[in-house]
């Protein structure tokens, strides 16, 4: 080949990176939500997912997706779903940080920052791959749930709290661990669950209780080879929450057909399918006729879940801007050195260190929502203000911090490929677990409680006097909380509050450069519809040195 031109001015891939010790905004918000947690794992686990080999799973993961297998070469029904073996590694490793169900377990529960110190290790998590974490995000929040089934609950517990991992489709007693799904989607109704038709008769009862047969259909079915699912089907008393499992107790599959798997947008390494219930055996989980509660239980969960998703997804999108433009040279210096980029890359630093904050705050509530009466109004309030503030900007983010690659970000291959791929994942968590607008009137929901604005403002009390356009937001917010903001303004409504809870929480996790620049930015509008219009008095250096993924620094400090 000829020698025709000098390979050079091409950025080395962000790799063997430790993604915990380098996100000084995670530290600040886990001291503030969790004082004196141990966070030794946690460097641990940044350490792996930062590591070029875990890189390497997560790619194969995506490029070679799950392939259904319906039957056996001998013609037998199997519905059976094959992944690459990366996929399982990193399944493995999930399971080994105990991302699902592993927080419900007493050891996990005694140390009192469970949910905290799983929220953080979620979303490092997600930063390496996020789409195989469905079934966990399911496993994590189905587990809880099936304690209204106390006989079910008490033979499936050990495995779902353990931190095995075994594929293997078999009896669950058989098995070290185990996963679960979800079942709710079907073709008419998406979010409208009431309008659900699959048909569940009564079939006996047992030791697990009053039993099913169930005929009908899912249309959104993720993770198929979960070995159970809590599906929604109408009994005789209505629509009602069930446990399927794959394998039933006598050694036999259950009548669940696999029908064929979803070709998505992204979340490529995970397996969506659509599935038949053709006589499926099932047993009631809970009142029967109150299925929709139990899932909107369950719902809270999977939604902080996408919170985190999103936010650990903004991480990971931000760290990979910053390491090209921190080598890539245009116009005779380095892009990060360049003031347009510079005010594009602080901007986004602070949407990602605000995400995270608001994220790890919710995470906090889960933890003391039982025994804490602010804490059960702040959950109920910011989960939904979480999921659609954080997820409707994730999009804008990632395309915003591909654009600080140029055409290296918009293409598949190599380290920076990983753009595209944060790119195409990022609106699975605005739509999943309900979009946007389920999300504001869920919002609606939350305001009808009596203590919603006094919670509110409790909230925003530590913030006060510290920057005069988060006064008088703050100021405003309750009295549009009392006055409850019709159907037309709450998406604005959730806006607001997402943005003065995150001002607030900057305010006592982030340095004054931080918080100065996100209240004016954000609360006071000085600021455009896109990314890169801070004001001119902003501290470019100091949020941009805050942000970077590389830092030798103690993770404790």
């Amino acid at each position: 080949m000829s020698a025709t031109h000098e390979v050079f001015n091409q950025v080395e891939p962000l790799v063997d990176v430790n993604l915990f010790a380098g996100n000084r905004a995670m530290q600040g918000a886990l001291k503030f939500n969790a004082p004196g947690l141990d966070t030794s794992s946690l460097h641990a686990l940044g350490d792996t997912l930062g590591s070029a080999d875990m890189q390497t799973h997560a790619r194969l993961a995506n490029v070679f997706t799950p392939q259904l297998k319906s039957h056996s070469r001998f013609g037998h029904r199997i519905d059976q779903v094959e992944f690459h073996p990366s996929y399982h590694v990193l399944m493995n490793a999930a399971t080994g940080a105990g991302l699902h169900g592993t927080p419900f377990s007493e050891s996990e529960q005694c140390s009192g920052h469970a949910h905290v110190k799983r929220a953080a290790a979620f979303m490092l998590f997600t930063e390496l791959e996020p789409s195989m974490l469905c079934p966990i995000s399911m496993t994590y929040a189905v587990t809880p749930a099936l304690k209204d089934n106390p006989a079910i609950y008490g033979d499936w517990a050990p495995q779902l709290t353990s931190r095995a991992y075994d594929p293997a489709l078999k009896l669950w007693k058989d098995k070290a661990g185990v996963t679960m799904g979800m079942g709710m989607t079907e073709k008419q109704g998406g979010s409208d669950v009431r309008a659900n038709t699959t048909q569940a008769v009564p079939d006996g009862a047992d030791g697990w209780g009053q039993r099913f047969s169930v005929t009908g259909h899912k249309w959104f079915f993720s993770a198929p080879m979960c070995d159970a699912f809590l599906i929604l089907a109408q009994t005789p008393s209505g629509l009602s929450c069930l446990f399927l499992p794959r394998v039933l107790p006598d050694g036999s599959m259950n009548q669940l057909f696999i029908q064929r798997l979803k070709d998505k947008l992204g979340n490529k390494a995970n397996a969506s399918s659509e599935v038949e219930f053709a006589g499926a055996t099932a047993w009631l989980v809970g009142e029967e006729g109150r299925g929709v509660p139990q899932i909107l239980a369950m719902g809270t969960m999977t939604r902080l879940d996408c919170a985190l998703g999103t936010s650990g997804l903004m991480r990971q999108a931000l760290s990979i801007a910053l390491n090209h433009t921190s080598q890539r040279m245009a116009f005779g210096k380095k892009l990060i050195h360049q003031p347009l980029m510079q005010n594009v890359l602080a901007d986004l630093a602070l949407e990602s260190e605000a995400a995270t904050a608001l994220a790890l705050r919710l995470a906090r509530s889960f933890d003391r929502a039982a025994t804490d009466e602010h804490e059960r109004a702040m959950q109920r309030l910011l989960t939904p203000v979480a999921k659609f503030w954080i997820c409707k900007r994730g999009s804008h983010f990632a395309q915003e911090a591909m654009e600080c690659l140029g055409g290296n970000g918009y293409v598949e291959e190599g380290g920076e490929g990983i753009m595209a791929r944060i790119y195409r994942e990022m609106p699975v968590n605005s739509i999943w677990e309900g979009a946007g607008n389920i999300m504001a009137l869920d919002l609606l929901r939350a305001l009808r409680k009596a203590d919603a604005a006094a919670a509110l403002a409790h909230e925003l009390a530590p913030a006060r006097g510290m920057h005069p356009a988060l006064d008088r937001l703050s100021d405003q917010l309750p009295i549009r909380v009392e006055q409850m903001a019709t159907e037309m303004e709450a998406r604005r409504l959730a806006q607001d509050v997402a943005l003065a809870v995150q001002a607030a929480l900057l305010s006592q996790t982030a340095p004054a450069s931080v918080f100065g620049a996100f209240c004016d930015s954000r609360i006071a509008g000085h600021w455009g519809h896109s990314f890169g219009s801070l004001g001119a008095g902003t501290d470019f250096d100091a949020i941009i040195a805050r942000a970077q993924p590389r830092w030798d620094g103690d993770a404790n400090g």
